[in-house]
């Protein structure tokens, strides 16, 4: 094959010294017709078919095509359209990498958690803190009072046991406010808490402040208690004091008189007497609980650590409390007043709750994870034996007052409540021991009404529902020595319980926090998946693009729609598709198909017949040798035929090689245009001879120049050096035909 190339080489690229300038184009376009629906595209295209003899070897090799594949990426558009597949192939090429580089901006960074940092942290004019300084929360307190049913009976010694009744709710609105003192350098802030409290009576079921009950005289029993170990004439005095007074244990009295205080003459006479221990003239168990005069606490900011934002440091300028010995006891660092508690919690971690009406931090331990105000949130609760004094857990005997403990279910608060014996224990005495059942009916513990619950969100310590329940109690000592006290010698008497409330956020704070902590999480992980996919995909498209349908897409459709022309002056490369495509903006190279060629049965004119995409290299190989076969067949002949012709005309031009031109009538019989269409279009005619003759000859013409015989010896040595290689070849071509 590589010897029938260079051979017909030889002879198509034949040229002739004395031919004009435009004649060598005609020579080059010679045994081709010129169609006339091609004609355009062949004079936009022209330029790019010069040279193409030399090009089908170099196709079939794509390691020497690499360079005209690259430069096929700037190769001259079809006239009137801009080429920008380059430029937008950058550009996709940028966006991928820009997609890719915001994805891993998003991955190592963490915007959302900046972004988070910065709102929960508390610091002036801040939309968190603005939310913990006043809190746009609905709180309750909810109180239940114990109405003592069979009170003269008691008293009368008829009945063994109080017999009480649970009356409520009485609902008070807490108003929550941190009154912000000064920012401190250590990441903390210094503020006074404020929580007063609002009658509610649409909450409170009908029941009314005025409601008239029998319920413990709390100033008789507590003095009572504190007198009973002390002489005999502090005793006297106060048993005197209760005759004059004519003071009972057991009183009627308005519910708001109980829970917000009432005057007694004892209340009154400690007053007066004893200023130190009694600063108050009256006696209200939610007065006192709610009595938070002189008190100040330090608060994290989160500046250093945002997990512990709104968090206590000290509470009254000590992170531990002084009523109580131990660390374990004492301590409130950390612990939350119900605000905010501490932000990032996990699966199974431990936080604190402190309130002064609790006097201590009290754990929560998680329980459950679910749902509430459409934010995920854990339920926490207070642990199994939490208000135990040492009889199961060593470390709990810290809580035992003066080495005395309670019983398991209680915890004695005395010193939190002015000396007077108080005692916390849950609602009922839930999960109390028996001992605290003898000497009081009526209660029904049950863990659906008295169990506490926060339900609170893990990464921001946001409460999303609040439930606090305790009880308070009188642990009375024996105060049998003290007049009309003898009967509650050794009891634990209950007096309310109260709920702290919040039902849910308001639909402000439910909106925002929904945003803060479901969607831009959500939205943060979506973007950065998006972007790497995106950017990735970029990359790929681009990368795609630029190797099969700029590369090696475009070099297959060339291969396979090119005609090899046996028996014209060069080969030939037609490309239908890209000539029939009107959407590329590379112009494809067209050349007209001579007259053996032009027939449109052939499969690359007709798109049903055209050879398939999926048709591989070896069938390409076979269908090009199958046509070669069957050109040289056809060729061989003309080809001798046109030696002979050659050899002929030669003679007549060394001749007769004064005439300047050859007769016209003569050239017009040996050159005769197969079309008149072509003159029309600058181009030099081409034609047949006669039917018999197939061959193809350039016009020689002569331009008038003087033939010397040194000139004349020289041509006619080199015409018969071509000649042999004519029958040389001719030879070779027969060979390889047969």
């Amino acid at each position: 094959m590589k010897d029938l190339v260079q051979i017909w080489n030889r002879v198509g690229s034949r040229r002739y010294s004395n031919v004009n300038p435009g004649d060598r184009e005609l020579g080059d376009l010679s045994h081709n017709r010129l169609k006339k629906s091609d004609i355009n595209t062949f004079e936009v295209n022209f330029a790019e078919c010069e040279g193409l003899n030399n090009k089908f070897n170099d196709d079939l090799d794509f390691n020497g095509r690499k360079d005209a594949i690259i430069n096929r990426l700037f190769e001259r558009r079809r006239k009137g359209q801009v080429g920008r597949q380059p430029k937008c192939l950058f550009i996709l090429l940028m966006l991928g990498f820009f997609a890719l580089a915001a994805g891993g901006f998003i991955l190592f960074l963490h915007p959302y958690d900046f972004l988070f940092k910065q709102k929960v942290v508390l610091q002036d004019g801040g939309e968190i803190f603005e939310m913990w300084r006043k809190p746009e929360v609905d709180l309750y307190c909810r109180v239940f009072l114990f109405n003592i049913t069979n009170a003269e009976e008691y008293m009368a010694g008829i009945d063994d046991k109080i017999k009480v009744k649970e009356v409520g709710p009485y609902v008070y609105k807490e108003a929550l406010e941190h009154e912000v003192q000064s920012f401190n350098e250590n990441g903390t802030l210094s503020a006074i808490p404020r929580h007063p409290l609002t009658w509610v009576e649409e909450l409170s079921e009908g029941h009314k402040e005025d409601d008239i009950l029998f319920l413990p005289h709390i100033a008789l029993l507590s003095i009572a208690n504190v007198v009973a170990p002390q002489g005999f004439m502090t005793r006297f005095g106060l048993n005197n004091l209760i005759s004059i007074t004519n003071s009972k244990p057991l009183a009627k009295m308005t519910a708001r008189e109980f829970m917000m205080g009432y005057k007694s003459e004892l209340m009154t006479l400690g007053n007066t007497f004893m200023p130190g221990w009694i600063y108050f003239d009256k006696l209200g168990l939610i007065d006192r609980m709610y009595d938070f005069n002189g008190d100040y606490e330090t608060i994290y900011t989160g500046e250093n650590d945002v997990t512990k934002s709104g968090l206590i440091d000290t509470y009254k300028g000590s992170t531990d409390l002084p009523q109580w010995d131990g660390k374990h006891c004492s301590n409130v660092q950390n612990a939350s007043d119900g605000t905010k508690f501490k932000g990032a919690l996990g699966q199974n971690e431990t936080i604190l709750f402190f309130r002064k009406s609790l006097c201590r931090a009290a754990p929560l331990i998680p329980v459950k994870e679910g749902t509430k105000s459409g934010l995920r949130a854990y339920m926490y609760t207070f642990p199994e034996k939490m208000l135990d004094n040492g009889k199961y857990h060593e470390e709990n005997k810290c809580f035992c007052r003066f080495g005395k403990c309670l019983p398991d279910g209680l915890i004695d608060v005395t010193d939190c409540y002015y000396g007077f014996p108080i005692a916390l224990s849950y609602p009922h005495f839930y999960k109390g021991e028996d001992i605290l059942f003898s000497k009081v009916e009526g209660l029904t513990p049950n863990q659906e009404d008295h169990e506490t619950r926060f339900w609170i969100q893990p990464e921001s310590g946001l409460p999303l529902d609040v439930s606090s329940k305790f009880q308070i109690n009188m642990a009375l000592d024996d105060i049998s020595s003290i007049k009309n006290a003898e009967r509650f010698s050794n009891m634990y008497l209950p007096l309310l319980w109260f709920d702290i409330r919040m039902y849910k956020l308001t639909p402000s704070l439910e909106e925002r926090f929904k945003l803060y902590l479901n969607i831009l999480p959500v939205f943060e992980t979506a973007s950065m998946y998006i972007l790497f996919a995106t950017g990735a995909g970029l990359i790929l498209l681009t990368v795609y693009i630029l190797t099969f349908k700029i590369m090696f897409k475009t070099f297959d459709q060339k291969k396979k729609q090119r005609n090899i022309v046996i028996g014209t002056d060069m080969w030939v490369e037609k490309e239908v598709k890209g000539r029939k495509n009107k959407d590329t903006i590379y112009a494809p190279c067209e050349i007209p198909l001579d007259d053996t060629e032009s027939d449109n049965s052939d499969p690359q004119f007709d798109p049903e017949r055209r050879p398939s995409l999926l048709k591989t290299h070896s069938d390409r190989i076979k269908e090009l040798s199958h046509k070669l076969s069957d050109k040289m067949y056809d060729s061989v002949g003309s080809m001798r035929d046109m030696v002979r012709d050659e050899i002929t005309h030669v003679k007549n031009i060394f001749n007769d090689r004064k005439n300047s031109l050859i007769n016209e009538s003569n050239a017009n019989d040996a050159y005769k245009s197969d079309s008149g269409e072509d003159e029309k279009f600058g181009y030099a005619a081409v034609g047949q001879t006669d039917s018999e003759d197939d061959c193809k000859y350039l016009e020689v013409l002569d331009d008038g120049s003087e033939f010397d015989n040194e000139h004349t010896s020289n041509d006619r040595t080199d015409r018969s050096k071509h000649l042999k290689e004519l029958d040389s070849g001719t030879d070779e071509l027969l060979h390889i035909s047969d």
